[in-house]
């Protein structure tokens, strides 16, 4: 029997939905841009949106924003000639 105070840990993983998300700290390290940049790319229509998950909490979905660096790094870097 669970005494008042006892905390039971939850019986799923995150995988078990098939969908994650993750906070704009994560979002940080992970595709290496800081928070300016990522609104800035946002507005341009050139990054995830993120959702509401909160009152005051946004996330974004990890799969969209893997997703979005796959076709960045797949996109061939324009080269510049120096004249």
């Amino acid at each position: 029997m669970l005494q008042p105070n006892q905390y039971t840990p939850p019986t799923h993983s995150p995988v078990s939905y098939g969908r994650q998300f993750i906070r704009l700290r994560h979002v940080e390290a992970k595709c290496g841009f800081k928070r300016s940049h990522i609104y800035n790319l946002i507005k341009l229509g050139d990054f995830p949106t993120p959702i509401k998950i909160g009152a005051r909490a946004v996330a974004w979905d990890v799969a969209e924003v893997e997703q979005w660096m796959a076709r960045k790094a797949d996109r061939p870097v324009p080269t510049t000639s120096i004249h």
